[in-house]
């Protein structure tokens, strides 16, 4: 199921997408023959069972995998024909992850979380403080960038490790489960902030998540089953 899209707005372009994992002498299929355009600024939820290829097809968006055959389309570049080192250059720029666990690092600061991602780029100091206080201020935590994550509430570790995300101003934003670890208050102030960062920001967001709740706040959603993808009306 091909979504069709204004090509000049189209950020992604997925075509004929296979993906399989072999398990002993079993073939499961994850994804099959999956076709989907993504315009910028979108905000779409996937939804499905455990083991549908919701988190593979994140992985494959964000160049973390690869796919059996097919092509993933990014702002005009195939990231399915990048060799490695250019991929993870590409990945570096063009995307942000946001996983269910925060993955901070507990001896490191928030500020110091946020700064990881831009040690490996040629910014100055001085332009790595800038743009790690940008994202701090956007998150909501410019006064807690001192504090260590055993002093955050779950909720604050998830927008610092979205600020992380957004630190090197990428175009995406690769969600998978990101309020799976927290109460519904801090759910919903997480889900506020993915949609300021889409409506204020123009970030495009895909989000894997087995809450409804949470999907609903997204602009579209889509099922994903038996490696089939459909769009939920």
């Amino acid at each position: 199921m091909e979504q069709k899209k204004d090509q000049g707005k189209v950020l992604i372009d997925i075509r004929n997408l296979f993906k399989t994992y072999r398990r002993g002498t079993e073939e499961i299929k994850v994804l099959e023959n999956l076709d989907l355009s993504i315009n910028r600024g979108d905000f779409l939820a996937f939804m499905g069972p455990s083991g549908s290829g919701k988190t593979t097809l994140l992985n494959l968006v964000g160049g973390l995998d690869q796919p059996d055959s097919g092509s993933i389309f990014i702002e005009g570049t195939d990231i399915t024909k990048l060799p490695p080192k250019k991929l993870s250059q590409w990945r570096s720029v063009h995307v942000g992850f946001i996983f269910q666990m925060y993955n901070l690092i507990p001896v490191l600061t928030a500020y110091q979380n946020v700064e990881l991602p831009l040690l490996l780029t040629r910014l100055s100091k001085t332009e790595r403080r800038k743009h790690v206080e940008t994202a701090l201020s956007i998150v909501g935590l410019a006064d807690r960038m001192h504090h260590f994550p055993r002093q955050l509430s779950g909720g604050q570790e998830q927008r610092v490790a979205i600020a992380r995300a957004i630190v090197s101003d990428p175009s995406l934003l690769l969600c998978d489960e990101p309020t799976g670890d927290l109460d519904r208050n801090s759910a919903n102030e997480i889900l506020d902030l993915l949609k300021r960062l889409v409506s204020e920001y123009k970030k495009t967001v895909l989000m894997v998540t087995h809450d409804a709740l949470a999907a609903q706040q997204a602009q579209n959603t889509y099922n994903l089953e038996k490696g089939v993808l459909v769009e939920q009306q």
